[in-house]
Formats: structure tokens, C-alpha cells, sequence
């Protein structure tokens, strides 16, 4: 009679199944949350542009006030000068008076000479200081200019300053509770993923991926035989593997979580955000 072979035991089949079973939770899991992380980047997409264009024309704001503060410096000195050359043409025009009178009183050419010379030389010293006058006043002019122009585009930025604030409160208002409420359930999935064997480390790797991809994508499915987040080809074999869930696989490119069909349609279906 021949001999039996002995039976394998099933609990070394039950233990693949659930092997299988847990790798094919972890995969819908990390999925499922890619999807809720996806949700939440749309709504901070949509507002995030918000702030850095407010904080930009608050920099730019701000830079126009700087420079018209300058210019009204400028322009200020201008005038402080025009002040001191007028204050100085009149000492000048005092000291030619002076001069004149003498003149009426000299006694010898010489010193009629000597009176005269200085008299000229109040008068160019005027001239230098009309000149100087004329300088400052262009300058001034030109600090007008410049200062109108600057004032003219503040007030523009002004404007749109105060729209994109308005735009932005609005959408805070719109989104805030939105993305409290997926906040709320990214927590919960991350809460169930940690329960699955290894979870927290599958936990810290989906983060990580996430912090390194341009587009937060860390669990992509494979679409068309090619990594649904660097579009690289996806062998046939590897793709096999990915379908069996007997391991979380990763694209040998970019380094995200591949997950198949099945498990994409599968969560597709959920009602995730309800």
C-alpha cells in the first residue's frame, strides 16, 4: 500500500492569504489618503497663490512708499537750498549797497578800483546763486514727476491690494470649513493606516515621498502601462507583481507607491469625503 503524503498545513496558506489580504489594506489605505491629501492640496492651491500675491504687493506697496518718502526728501532739500542761495542773494545784493555808497566817498582811482572789483564779485556770487537756484528748481521738478508717477501706482496697487484681500477672505471663508472637515478625515484614515502591520512606517514613507514630489502625488496608480506621476514605462512583469499585492512596489524612477486598477477603482467607489 503506498504511503500517504502528508498534507501541507493550512495555516501556512491561511497566513498568506492574510499576508496577501494586509498588503492589499495598506495599499487601499495609503490610496485613500492620497486622495483626501490630494483634496486638501486643491483648496491651498486655490488660496495659497492668494497670500503670496497680497504679501507681494504689500513688498511693492511699501517700496513705493519708501521711494516716495526719498523723493519728497529730496525734493525738500531742494527747496531748503533755494532758501539758503535767496538768503544769500540778499547779502550779496546788501554788500553791493554797501559797496556803491563807498564808491561815492573814494578819493583816489585805487580805491575806486578795489570797491568796484568787489562789487563784481558780488554780482557773480548772485549769478552763481541764481544758477544754483535754476538747478534746484529742475531737480525739483523732476522729483514732482517721478513722485506723481510713483503715487499714481500706488494707488493702483492699492487697489488691487485691497481686491485680492477681499478675494482672499472670501475664499478663506468658502474653504476653511471644506478643509476642516478633510483635515478631520485625513486624521482618521492616518488613525486606521497606523492599526495595518507596518503602517506607521508605510505612514512616514507616503510623507516623505509627498515632501519630495513637486506635485504631492506619493500613491499613483499605473495608467496606460506607465507611472501615473513620472509617466515612465512600467514593465509588464512588474505590473503583474503590482496586481498579485503580495508586496507594496514602488516605481523604479520617481519612487512612488504603485497601486493597480483594482485597488484605484476600488476606493473610486468610496464615498470618501461624505
Amino acid at each position: 500500500m503506498a504511503k500517504k503524503t502528508k498534507k501541507e498545513e493550512p495555516k501556512v496558506i491561511f497566513h498568506a492569504i492574510d499576508a496577501d489580504k494586509s498588503i492589499e489594506k495598506l495599499l487601499t489605505s495609503l490610496y485613500r489618503l492620497q486622495k483626501i491629501e490630494s483634496e486638501i492640496d486643491k483648496i491651498r492651491k486655490v488660496r495659497g497663490e492668494l497670500p503670496e500675491q497680497v504679501k507681494l504687493l504689500e513688498d511693492t506697496i511699501e517700496g513705493l512708499n519708501t521711494r516716495i518718502a526719498k523723493q519728497t526728501e529730496g525734493q525738500q532739500e531742494c527747496k531748503d537750498r533755494i532758501a539758503e542761495y535767496n538768503q544769500a542773494i540778499e547779502e550779496h545784493n546788501a554788500a553791493i549797497a554797501k559797496f556803491e555808497n563807498q564808491l561815492n566817498k573814494v578819493k583816489n582811482i585805487r580805491e575806486h578800483d578795489s570797491i568796484a572789483k568787489e562789487i563784481e564779485f558780488q554780482q557773480l556770487e548772485i549769478e552763481l546763486c541764481e544758477k544754483r537756484i535754476r538747478e534746484a528748481n529742475n531737480e525739483i521738478e523732476s522729483y514732482d514727476r517721478t513722485i506723481a508717477e510713483a503715487k499714481e501706482r500706488l494707488e493702483q496697487k492699492q487697489s488691487d491690494l485691497d481686491h485680492k484681500k477681499n478675494e482672499l477672505e472670501t475664499i478663506v471663508k468658502e474653504t476653511s470649513e471644506q478643509e476642516d472637515k478633510l483635515l478631520n478625515i485625513q486624521l482618521k484614515e492616518e488613525a486606521n493606516l497606523m492599526k495595518e502591520p507596518k503602517g506607521e512606517r508605510y505612514l512616514q514613507a507616503f510623507k516623505r515621498i509627498r515632501g519630495n514630489a513637486r506635485n504631492g502625488l506619493a500613491v499613483v496608480r499605473v495608467d496606460r502601462d506607465s507611472c501615473g506621476g513620472c509617466f515612465n514605462k512600467v514593465t509588464h512583469q512588474r505590473q503583474m507583481d503590482i496586481q498579485m499585492h503580495k508586496k507594496i512596489l514602488v516605481c523604479e524612477y520617481c519612487g512612488r507607491i504603485l497601486v493597480d486598477d483594482a485597488i484605484a477603482e476600488e476606493v473610486n467607489k468610496e464615498d470618501i469625503f461624505n
